[in-house]
């Protein structure tokens, strides 16, 4: 049996291990590393679980740094060298891994070194990973904030804008006009215009328009007494189209 690796695609491997247990800066450097040199010089250990399907069996950080190569550039890292355990090799790959692959425990002070590194490395991952948790955190929170601002001037412009609508509306709107006012400022044509609905004689009309000139008339009792032919019911029916909204 001749010993060789094989090319498979990264999307095809999955691992039993989180991807957590590992440092983002460390994996980030290993996979620029693999697109460097469009490889890994350690290649993974896998076993199939299907047809087209492996799992890792040694090799986890391998393979999340290949996949992280991936991310980084889909067509570099699209394929990984790997050794899959077959049924004709399975045990000659089980002993290398246990020889080469796990750690040398040569006596009591390596193991307490190798503890005192893992320790030390567990820290690091975990501040690590609580320090792009923080980062996370904040970036979310400016995001929010900016998000809510732009809400905010959202919303002052919407309401600019409606009361732009509205004091358009109501600046087309008919102003109210008093009847006295009226007969003190509005032409003839605009007077008979309203008046003859009503019944008001020309002349009567005409009237008003001409001795007004001689002065503002101050109140409708005074148009009576000035009007020639006007009466007090007749007053009241002008007063009442204006009030009627007669137009």
């Amino acid at each position: 049996m001749k010993l060789s690796t094989s090319l498979v695609a990264i999307k095809k491997i999955i691992s039993s291990k989180p991807r957590s247990l590992f440092a983002e800066e460390e994996l980030e450097q290993a996979a620029k590393l693999i697109l460097e040199s469009e490889g890994v010089i350690n290649p993974i250990v896998v076993r199939r679980t299907s047809l087209q399907s492996f799992e890792v069996v040694d090799g986890d950080f391998e393979y999340y740094a290949a996949a992280r190569a991936r991310e980084i550039d889909p067509r570099k890292g699209e394929m990984i060298g790997v050794f899959i355990i077959e049924d004709e090799n399975e045990e000659a790959l089980t002993k290398q891994i246990e020889v080469f692959r796990k750690p040398k425990n040569s006596n009591i002070y390596s193991n307490i070194a190798t503890s005192s590194d893992a320790i030390e490395l567990r820290f690091i991952n975990m501040e690590s990973r609580t320090t792009n948790t923080e980062s996370r955190v904040t970036n979310l929170e400016s995001r929010i904030e900016s998000r809510t601002n732009e809400l905010q001037e959202e919303l002052r412009r919407e309401i600019k804008s409606f009361t732009n609508k509205l004091n358009a509306i109501e600046n087309r709107l008919p102003k109210p006009i008093e009847p006295l006012e009226a007969l003190n400022s509005w032409s003839l044509p605009e007077l008979t215009s309203k008046l003859k609905r009503i019944n008001v004689k020309t002349p009567i009309i005409a009237n008003i328009v001409n001795e007004r000139e001689n002065g503002k008339f101050e109140s409708f009792s005074n148009v009576v007494d000035r009007i020639k032919g006007l009466g007090d019911k007749t007053m009241l029916k002008i007063i009442d189209s204006f009030s009627d909204g007669i137009s």
